[in-house]
């Protein structure tokens, strides 16, 4: 990288972070959401009946649509159920998505047999596997491509507010997703009309966080504890949520314990690190690499430095608390994802509750 490309990277990073971070705000003042309802059905306008997504495609072209949208959720997701409450509930993004996208709403665990975007049959916890739908919810977004195959154009994972999902949309229906990444996009947006005011949330120290220098690399010698990477910056107000709301309580600060936590600043762009996979890269170049979009960022990787679960979706306590399960148990070696992982703590739990009571 030459110097003139350097600098141009470096003022476009930082630029992109800020917007990201306004982007953000409104979501992360938000009551929060793992407090809130365990289950509710998808819109009665959904796509309802047998499950042909190579099919209903070519229903969506023909119908002049801009093709398929599948939420796949599961029950007792409370991320899933505010999704749909507070975005797909909102009058005009309903609408927008009735006029666009045919939409098809899908359980992550249901062994109903279906048919996907290529023709192939399969069950339709399979085709979760196949498309990493592996945390709930997440929205899969289908169009024909020049050859009449379906394709995935689109894969968001996470609960996205009414503001986020607008903007998402825009960037689907207007073709940006051809020409270039959904963060990307959302930095070049036109700025706010509000006016600027400096922002009251700083980057926040905690005596979870390893001191530089930072020894990520385990591609040569493996650690004696796995390792979380949490991405964070200046001016972000979900950041402070989480400090506040997850970092804070103190079961999470324990199990925490058996990690190595490193906090890094999304917006720098100059100091480089050594990934757990021996790559030499800035916390700016990191971000933009991994394809995040949203601040905080979390990253979980074993003690030899496979990447085990990544988001940047939020995280409250119960999903914090999965997340450090996955990896401390070890379960992702038995190719289990996070919501499986989740629901099988959820049914023991529940389990242990009922043998409880009868005693």
């Amino acid at each position: 990288m030459n110097i003139n490309q350097s600098k141009y990277f470096q003022t476009s990073c930082s630029r992109l972070l800020c917007l990201l971070l306004l982007l953000w705000t409104s979501l992360s003042s938000a009551e929060t959401i793992e407090s809130g309802l365990r289950h509710v059905a998808n819109p009665e306008w959904f796509h309802h009946g047998l499950i042909d997504l190579e099919a209903e495609l070519e229903a969506a072209r023909e119908s002049g649509k801009q093709g398929v949208m599948v939420l796949y959720t599961t029950q007792g997701c409370t991320y899933c159920t505010a999704f749909i409450k507070k975005s797909l509930g909102d009058e005009r993004i309903a609408n927008r998505l009735k006029q666009q996208f045919i939409s098809i709403g899908l359980e992550i665990f249901d062994d109903t047999e279906m048919t996907d975007h290529l023709g192939n049959d399969m069950s339709i916890k399979a085709f979760a596997e196949s498309q990493k739908a592996g945390m709930a919810p997440t929205l899969l977004f289908y169009a024909l491509n020049g050859k009449d195959e379906g394709e995935l154009i689109y894969r968001a994972i996470g609960y996205q507010s009414p503001e986020r999902f607008t903007k998402m949309l825009n960037y689907l229906v207007e073709g940006h997703s051809k020409r270039t990444s959904f963060r990307d996009y959302l930095a070049a947006l036109p700025p706010s009309d509000a006016p600027e005011s400096a922002s009251p949330h700083k980057l926040i120290d905690d005596p979870l966080f390893t001191s530089p220098p930072h020894a990520l690399d385990r591609s040569r010698f493996a650690s004696d504890r796995p390792l979380f990477v949490l991405l964070e910056a200046d001016g972000c107000e979900a950041c402070t949520n989480y400090h506040e709301l997850v970092l804070a309580d103190e079961k999470i600060r324990a199990t925490l314990g058996r990690f190595e936590v490193v906090r890094l600043d999304a917006s720098d762009n100059k100091s480089h690190i050594v990934t757990p996979g021996g790559q030499r890269i800035t916390a700016a170049q990191w971000y933009q690499q991994e394809d995040f979009s949203r601040l905080p960022a979390l990253m979980f990787f074993d003690e030899k430095g496979m990447q085990v679960l990544k988001t940047d979706a939020l995280v409250e306590l119960s999903r914090m608390t999965n997340s450090m399960g996955l990896v401390l148990d070890r379960a992702y070696e038995q190719g289990w994802s996070y919501q499986r992982y989740a629901r099988t703590k959820s049914i023991e739990a529940s389990n242990k509750k009922a043998a409880e009571a009868a005693q």
